[in-house]
């Protein structure tokens, strides 16, 4: 016989006799993690101004590059050779040409020009070219010979700026008072909240970020913001294709493990330095992860399919593969870890500050102040115009 009791949809659509039934849990869908600042660690030190510097030193360089496109008699027999950079060199230097068995000696140098003598100690002729390099082997020196002139290197300040980061939270009286689903204070909720954005921001700017170029240091109209490692990293910024790195696969920008490694190398070439993190987004991330697809097998019994690469292991060093949303999704970014480092200015990491009550709210400042110290920034490298 048909149902005769009151059911639940006579209440109407709204049901308002019925209690409702909301899961006591407020669910975050926005992405929020910091690898990068992750994998950097908290910093043992702190910044004590807003212009942050360090020193940094290099050795002599023991080479430089031919800078002479003709040759007299020929590229074989020449012994007059111009360089960029001729104080590099010293008579009696034994000189290696780039990718040629010949040595060189050096006998005079006049300005950035060297006479040298060709094919010493018997070693094989070649031919010399433009922009080859030039490494100095040794420089031996004469028994009971006087002292050569003294050398040295001026060491260099870096700098970079801090960068405010803030938000603020405000909370009516009733609000607080009031019961809400999966908030037990409405207060803590919303400082939890913008931190986590601010946290966002600062992973963003890191990589991101650059200085204004006027007014470095902050004006009453212009924010002060600091430089991230896209725009501190000058030197190897490297392209597939280009100045000794190999072409990639596809279209030849395609990033495979050649052209990793072609980055890794020059990166070794001109630095003692020890590549240890890689840092790409998503698209990159499933490039170094079908490094090994061709080779990669599963044995049938097994039902788990693994087809990340999270850690790296080349010639060069040991890799950590990091995968962040903030990095252009063309670049790729390796980083000696141990010469990079998140500063918060000297008491000011985030930390939440209470407002003066001017009315029917509680209002707080979440504030930090940070700064990006990237030492060294010929130890680190950038690949780009990758697909």
């Amino acid at each position: 016989m048909p149902f005769t009791g009151k059911p639940t949809y006579a209440a109407g659509a709204d049901l308002p006799e019925l209690m409702e039934d909301v899961a006591d849990l407020v669910s975050v869908v926005s992405p929020y993690e910091t690898p990068l600042l992750d994998a950097l660690g908290d910093a043992t030190r702190s910044a004590f101004s807003t212009i942050h510097e360090w020193v940094e030193d290099e050795l002599l360089p023991n080479g430089d590059a031919i800078n002479q496109t003709t040759f007299s008699p020929d590229a074989t027999n020449a012994t007059s050779i111009t360089v960029f950079n001729g104080t590099r060199f010293r008579a009696g230097d034994i000189v290696r040409p780039l990718g040629s068995r010949e040595l060189l000696n050096v006998t005079v140098t006049a300005g950035n020009v060297l006479t040298v003598v060709r094919r010493y100690g018997g070693s094989p002729a070649s031919a010399l070219t433009n922009n080859q390099k030039l490494t100095v082997i040794s420089s031996p020196a004469a028994e009971g010979d006087d002292k050569p002139d003294t050398r040295w290197t001026n060491r260099v300040r870096k700098r970079n700026y801090t960068q405010i980061f803030t938000s603020t939270v405000e909370v009516s009286g009733s609000m607080q008072a009031t019961r809400a689903y999966g908030v037990p204070d409405e207060a803590e909720f919303q400082k939890q909240q913008r931190l986590r954005e601010l946290i966002r921001d600062l992973e963003n700017t890191i990589i991101n970020g650059i200085a204004p170029s006027a007014s470095q240091q902050g004006s009453a109209s212009q924010k002060r913001s600091m430089n991230g490692l896209l725009a501190i990293i000058a030197t190897n910024i490297m392209v597939p294709g280009t100045n000794g790195i190999p072409a990639g696969s596809g279209s030849g920008s395609d990033l495979n493990e050649a052209v990793l490694n072609g980055a890794l190398r020059q990166i070794w070439e001109v630095a003692s330095s020890s590549v240890d993190l890689i840092v790409c987004g998503a698209p990159m991330k499933r490039r170094i992860n079908a490094f090994g697809s061709a080779s990669r097998r599963t044995a049938m019994r097994e039902d788990l399919y693994s087809d990340t690469v999270n850690i790296y292991e080349s010639d060069f060093g040991l890799c950590r593969v990091l995968m962040s949303r903030y990095v252009p999704s063309d670049t790729v970014l390796l980083l000696d870890s141990s010469r990079v480092e998140v500063l918060p200015l000297q008491g000011r990491s985030f930390g939440y500050r209470k407002l003066a009550v001017t009315g029917d709210r509680d209002a707080g400042q979440l504030i930090g102040e940070y700064t990006l110290e990237c030492r060294n920034e010929l130890a680190h490298g950038v690949l780009r115009g990758l697909t």
